[in-house]
């Protein structure tokens, strides 16, 4: 059924433009994967893989259709009919229901009309807590139909009205999760630094902290900054997953899961950290390890990189890629954290070796695309690839063409050791020139107070030990 509907005018023209279709079916079962979503990121979710996904972009139209007329946004529904209709004609569910496109803009026409006016009252009234409240219920009416940027503006006038740093978090919270669905993840970013400047009580703060944590992090996959992606997913505290929601918004259902965390979190680290920091800050982070145990395999792909069974990490990670890039915020990303996760591991199983035949690196390192290629142009497919690893600095060698070889750049032990030895003579004279200097202040009669230190007294406060050497020495 797949190979058809491939060639059907949607994915047809994807193909032309050479735009990315997902040819294989992932691992996971369509209806188990989306069972994990909620509301409007559901739909977007089904809508994103029913775009690139030849075998189950009918399935996931067919779930996506009906749930998309119980919302309040017919723009969604029309774009979801649409799209069915390029994919298969002759669907009963491609046809729009054009009269309740019409009964639901019209309702919603309606209900814009009276949120309006009532919270025109409500200023008449000068009352600031129903002002505030009014101005949160049109916003939420205007992120229900997908106008974002009212929605947008409605929940920054709420500022003006906050009468608690209750109100103000929970305001940026909302502008936080209206910025991530509408995919604007600089200003997402922006609001997630002021909502952790937020004086929050400890009990608040437990509840806030990780629904912030965790929309920072897909901001910062969004603008592609993985290491700070990382950092700020490996902070996420387990309680994410089993917290009420907050301002209403189930952030696991409605914009990532559990699961995403540990995918997420796990890729990056994996793009971003060195072996000991992967040991250090993910594999022995005791909270980040309950997210890595809803997705083992990316524990698996972890470890063998820790482990140094860099091909063992690249076929564990490239068994899931047809998954990957079928997610929403992943996908057009993956492709990038793949290839960083790959050059890592090539220059880290290169740094024993003075030498490495370009042919073995091809073995130990294959690619999907090898299986359509001669032994012959494997190995100048590699060499092209390290070569412009090379160019772009990542790399620090030189290739042997003739003989087929990678090799190491000369080294001069006996300069660097000479350069070592310089290095530490001149942070030694700097420290004592340093000591000096804090001995000819005491003597001037100098006070220094440094609470922090508790050794010693100088000048009558706690500070270094300072002997008696009589007379001051001269300035150093």
């Amino acid at each position: 059924m797949a190979a058809p509907l491939e060639q059907s005018p949607h994915f047809a023209a994807r193909l032309q433009r050479g735009e990315l279709v997902v040819r294989d079916p992932p691992k996971f079962d369509l209806e188990s994967y989306i069972g994990n979503y909620d509301g409007r990121v559901r739909l977007m979710r089904l809508q994103h893989i029913a775009n690139l996904s030849p075998p189950l972009c009918l399935e996931a139209l067919h779930l996506a259709i009906p749930e998309s007329k119980q919302a309040r946004d017919p723009e969604m529904y029309i774009s979801l009919t649409s799209l069915l209709h390029e994919i298969d004609t002759n669907d009963a569910l491609a046809a729009p229901d054009v009269e309740w496109v019409e009964r639901r803009n019209k309702e919603n026409k309606r209900e814009t009309e009276r949120l309006e006016q009532e919270l025109k009252g409500y200023k008449n009234n000068l009352i600031k807590e129903s002002i505030r409240m009014g101005q949160e219920d049109i916003a939420s009416h205007y992120l229900a139909t997908s106008d974002f940027e009212n929605a947008q503006k409605s929940f920054q006038r709420m500022r003006e009205y906050c009468t608690t740093p209750k109100h103000i978090a929970e305001m940026t919270v909302k502008l936080i999760y209206t910025c991530i669905i509408s995919g604007q993840w600089i200003m997402a970013q922006s609001h997630c630094h002021k909502a952790r400047v937020l004086n929050f009580k400890p009990e608040e703060k437990a509840k806030f902290d990780p629904v912030i944590e965790a929309c920072s992090g897909l901001a910062y996959l969004g603008v592609e900054d993985y290491q700070n992606a990382a950092k700020t997913f490996l902070r996420v505290n387990p309680s994410y997953l089993t917290g009420d929601p907050v301002t209403n918004i189930d952030f696991p259902k409605r914009v990532v899961s559990g699961n995403d965390i540990a995918v997420y979190g796990g890729l990056t680290a994996l793009a971003s950290m060195d072996r000991r920091q992967l040991r250090d800050q993910v594999l022995e982070n005791a909270d980040f390890r309950v997210f890595l145990e809803l997705e083992p395999h990316i524990r698996r792909a972890i470890s063998a990189f820790c482990d140094a069974k860099y091909s063992a990490c690249l076929e564990a990670l490239e068994a899931y890629r047809s998954d990957y890039l079928l997610d929403i915020y992943l996908g057009a990303r993956l492709n990038d954290i793949y290839y960083k996760i790959r050059t890592k591991s090539i220059i880290q199983f290169f740094v024993p070796f003075s030498h490495v035949c370009i042919a073995d690196l091809a073995a130990a390192f294959p690619w999907s695309g090898y299986s359509q290629l001669s032994s012959a142009e494997i190995v100048t497919t590699m060499e092209s690839e390290l070569a412009s690893m090379i160019s772009a600095g990542t790399l620090e060698a030189r290739i042997d063409a003739v003989d087929g070889v990678l090799l190491a750049p000369p080294r001069d032990l006996r300069r660097e050791t000479q350069q070592d030895v310089l290095d530490t003579a001149a942070e030694i004279e700097r420290a004592l020139r340093l000591k000096l200097h804090r001995l000819n202040m005491s003597h001037a009669g100098l006070e220094l107070n440094n609470p922090k230190l508790q050794r010693g007294k100088v000048g009558g406060h706690t500070g270094w030990d300072a002997p008696d050497l009589g007379t001051p020495m001269s300035n150093v």
